[in-house]
């Protein structure tokens, strides 16, 4: 039986956890085995190999050991690991440090070591959809011009090049997936720009107040601020798509695919927390404008062409907003979120 040994960067994350349990579910992927490492040693999954890694992922020498670990050399690398969008903002040094250079060197890890394996590495990259900003058309297609407009998407972008070009040349085999917003995220807030999209949801369902940087009221025209938004559930089940795409199935000048979603305005998520949760959820929401929280996420392009993602397989949320967040209420009263 076929052995498939994936490396996931930022496995200790929520995502990464997620990820590897999707990857052990999927039939595609039997007897695979995981190499996993981030800042913090991640957990091991149970019933299935792995080796577990703390490393700085900014240096040669910790990336260099990802690939030679007992398990040998990945057929396939999910690279997440990486600092959030305000989190670049707010320290630009460390934001290049983390989602460029350490992309960089993982790149040309891959690129050394991947003649010793049957083929060049799959090389997955969770991009977003920061990479746009400035004028942009009113739904943004593969043929979409990213110009970003924060330290985030430019971070973003610029290792986005480098996965073409290394792909390009046959270095490695690339696949870029520029993520929608994430909603729900469990846990505590995270240094995201976007983190209170899933902050209005979140604390309010299990009784926290929670604080709205988009608007001063409930009835500011601010909260028609529109995003482009996926579910936790969807999202991994187009992670582990992204591994299956024939190579020769992308557009031929890029390895960009912008993972399917649709758009929700900040009242349209208050109106599914109110459906679920009830007034008294919603009034756990608070509001204080954040002039540079606003400017950044409304850069964001809210409206996608579908139709490539789609054509290669990849999954869409139906029904909107409600859904989302009666599948999160039950996640909480299951214990789980």
């Amino acid at each position: 039986m076929t052995t498939s040994t994936i490396l996931i960067t930022g496995a200790a994350g929520w995502l990464g956890g997620l990820l590897s349990d999707a990857l052990i579910a999927d039939a595609r992927t039997p007897n695979v085995r995981f190499i996993l490492a981030d800042i913090v040693e991640p957990k091991a999954p149970k019933n299935v190999e792995a080796v577990t890694i703390k490393a700085d992922l900014t240096a040669k020498d910790p990336i260099d050991a990802l690939f030679n670990t007992k398990l040998g050399i990945p057929d396939t690398i999910y690279c997440l690991h990486g600092i959030m969008s305000r989190g670049s903002e707010d320290n630009f040094d460390l934001g290049l440090k983390v989602n460029v250079d350490s992309i960089r060197l993982m790149l040309q890890a891959a690129r050394e070591y991947g003649p010793k394996a049957d083929a060049p590495i799959k090389f997955v990259f969770t991009s977003s959809l920061a990479v746009y900003g400035g004028p942009l058309p009113h739904v943004v297609t593969p043929d979409t011009i990213a110009t970003p407009e924060g330290a985030y998407g430019m971070g973003k972008l610029t290792s986005e090049l480098l996965v073409n070009e290394f792909s390009r040349r046959g270095f490695i085999d690339g696949r870029i997936i520029r993520l929608p917003t994430i909603v729900v995220r469990p846990g505590v807030p995270s240094a995201a720009t976007s983190a209170f999209i899933s902050g209005v949801i979140r604390e309010p369902l299990k009784g926290i107040e929670s604080l709205c940087p988009i608007g001063n009221s409930i009835d500011d025209p601010a909260l028609e601020l529109p995003s482009w938004v996926a579910s936790p559930e969807t999202t991994i089940k187009n992670f582990v798509q992204a591994m299956h795409v024939p190579g020769d199935k992308f557009l031929k000048h890029t390895r960009v695919v912008c993972l399917p979603g649709f758009t929700a305005t900040v009242r349209d998520e208050l109106e599914a927390l109110e459906k679920v949760g009830g007034k008294k959820a919603l009034d756990l929401v608070k509001f204080k404008d954040d002039p540079i929280n606003r400017r950044i996420v409304s850069s964001w392009p809210p409206r996608f062409d579908n139709t490539y993602p789609l054509s290669l397989g990849f999954h869409v949320d139906e029904g909107g907003m409600e859904p989302i967040v009666r599948q999160f209420q039950k996640d909480i009263e299951a214990g789980i979120a």
